[in-house]
């Protein structure tokens, strides 16, 4: 480039980098681009992908396990329309990502330019915020501006579609481009006042704690400490598992559609909520019905979250850890003894759910002597199938103190899991197991991202509950007697086949101690930076406890 200026895709690669992302996640372009620009640079890390969407869902499990920003770098036509789904996916669980994007020439809009689309159009249910640079002097703006606005408020995905003429212009070098810190506040001393009394007066807390609480640093100690002094049990969303280890004695693991039996019950007999991080969606609201009475105090940094899902008595607007700190300080130790031995209860008759041979319930068991046998997990991986859902379930699946959970967010896009592995795996600790829970279905789908395991060296375990087909509508056709053959696949490379064709290793399980035998040897594998396979066929029947209840109740 000349001297009057840098090439476009070194300059967004400085600003990126020097705005706090680390990584981008693409599949190279035609032409040398972002991607290239980022293997270049110092301060980032790219990750080729071959599958936009695959990357799409990468970058966000990413997201979710370094708890930083990232870059997904596509083009305008269908590598961008390809990455729709996983972005879809991403907006829902509002992690903070930039979308990077080109145009085509400006003599080609609106005139059969060769892989044109409206990009703006398509991209506006999904970000909060998006910006077409069409001048060189506006690029390191738009870049540093969107990693701002994808970071602070409701994270979410941000957007910027560069036009051909500023690729190809030499742009002014970045300068005075600062790292993006999340803004932190608490609200107003009166907010608090009344939140604190609503508090006080209740015998029967509960803390709900959901997504938001990842993105709040600390927060996880400061949401223990809070539920300690009220004595109240704490549950969470499935985006906000993790926040609170599952092994301290409040936990009773996840609210709404994944509630285990009997914390329904505790839930129905709270006399106050207390929802911190969370819009409470549908998921989180199945199943019961005392959030539609409950007294509530909900805390959230984006007033957008406030009566989405519920509607507070008091809505706190400001940051989980900071707003927990702030009432811990104020509300006063009361004597809940009573709750806390009801609470106690419900928590030791939860434990038979994770009682399960594996004569009785393979996926219960195999998600159980996961734990067993791979150790401590630095990550925890779901897809959302219908077997696969008992990872859902604690204490089937207890997560521990330093485990992160990556889940799809309320569109449970299929073959989520295995893709975002790809992301998740490359932002934990070197030398750490990443386990992934899903079905053959969903599995099928991502298969291509087995061969970025591999080149990324991986220590990921897949564990593929395997029904011969498409579970949940297989059990659909089932409930009103409909013809089930189109949900049925047979033939073809299974699961552990497929991960040996990509330079994996894998094995089926018929047995407890073929599953204990094949899960010792892929933690061996996993430690050495190699990825495995572990296929246990499931039967139609094995499914969740909240599966289970929802039929009852007629949602299904």
């Amino acid at each position: 480039m000349s001297e009057d200026g840098v090439d476009c895709w070194s300059a967004v690669a400085d600003v990126l980098a020097a705005t706090g992302c680390s990584s981008v996640f693409g599949l190279p372009s035609d032409e040398p681009g972002l991607l290239d620009a980022a293997d270049a640079h110092p301060g980032l890390r790219a990750w080729r992908i071959g599958d936009q969407r695959t990357a799409a869902c990468a970058a966000a499990g990413h997201a979710m396990v370094s708890g930083r920003p990232v870059a997904l770098a596509v083009n305008s036509g269908p590598g961008f329309a390809n990455a729709l789904a996983g972005l879809l996916e991403a907006s829902s669980l509002a992690v903070p990502l930039v979308l990077i994007t080109t145009s085509v020439p400006s003599e080609g809009v609106g005139r059969g330019g060769f892989q044109h689309v409206d990009q703006q159009r398509m991209l506006a249910p999904l970000t909060s915020w998006q910006y077409e640079a069409r001048s060189a002097e506006v690029l390191t703006w738009a870049v540093e501006r969107a990693v701002r606005l994808a970071v602070d408020g409701r994270a979410g995905i941000t957007a910027v579609e560069i036009a051909d003429e500023v690729l190809r212009a030499p742009v002014p070098a970045p300068v005075g481009v600062r790292p993006v810190l999340p803004l932190r506040s608490t609200p107003s001393e009166d907010a608090l006042e009344r939140a604190t009394a609503l508090l006080d007066g209740a015998r029967r807390p509960v803390v709900l704690a959901g997504g938001g609480c990842r993105w709040s640093a600390g927060s996880g100690p400061a949401v223990v400490g809070l539920a300690e002094r009220l004595g109240a049990p704490v549950l969470t969303t499935a985006a906000g598992r993790g926040v609170v280890p599952e092994t301290h004695p409040l936990a009773l693991g996840l609210v709404g559609l994944y509630t285990t039996p009997p914390a329904g019950e505790v839930l129905a007999e709270a006399d106050a909520l207390l929802v911190l991080g969370s819009r409470l969606e549908e998921t989180a609201r199945m199943g019961w019905d005392a959030w539609r009475s409950t007294p509530t105090v909900q805390v959230d940094k984006s007033a957008a979250a406030f009566g989405e899902g519920c509607s507070p008595e008091v809505a706190l607007l400001g940051d989980v850890a900071l707003t927990a700190g702030a009432l811990t300080a104020r509300v006063a130790v009361r004597d809940r003894a009573p709750w806390s031995e009801r609470v106690r209860g419900v928590a030791l008759a939860q434990e038979e759910c994770a009682r399960a041979s594996f004569a009785r319930s393979p996926v219960r068991a195999a998600v159980r002597l996961a734990q067993r046998e791979l150790g401590r997990l630095a990550v925890v991986v779901q897809d959302n199938g219908l077997h696969d859902m008992w990872s859902y379930h604690y204490p089937v699946l207890r997560v521990e103190e330093g485990t992160t959970v990556v889940c799809p967010g309320e569109q449970t896009l299929m073959g989520f899991g295995l893709a975002a592995s790809v992301g998740a795996s490359a932002g934990a600790p070197e030398g750490s197991v990443c386990a992934v829970f899903t079905g053959d279905s969903a599995f099928r789908l991502s298969a291509g991202a087995l061969e970025s395991l591999r080149e990324q060296g991986s220590g990921v375990v897949v564990v593929v509950f395997d029904d011969a087909g498409f579970g949940w509508p297989r059990r659909l056709r089932l409930a009103v007697g409909a013809d089930t053959r189109v949900t049925e696949v047979s033939g073809g490379p299974t699961a552990d086949e497929l991960a040996a064709v990509h330079g994996g290793w894998g094995a089926t399980a018929r047995t407890e101690a073929e599953l204990v035998a094949a899960l010792r040897t892929a933690r061996d594998r996993a430690v050495r930076g190699g990825f495995s396979v572990v296929r246990v066929p499931a039967a139609d029947d094995d499914v969740p406890v909240g599966v289970l209840e929802m039929e009852r109740e007629g949602h299904a």
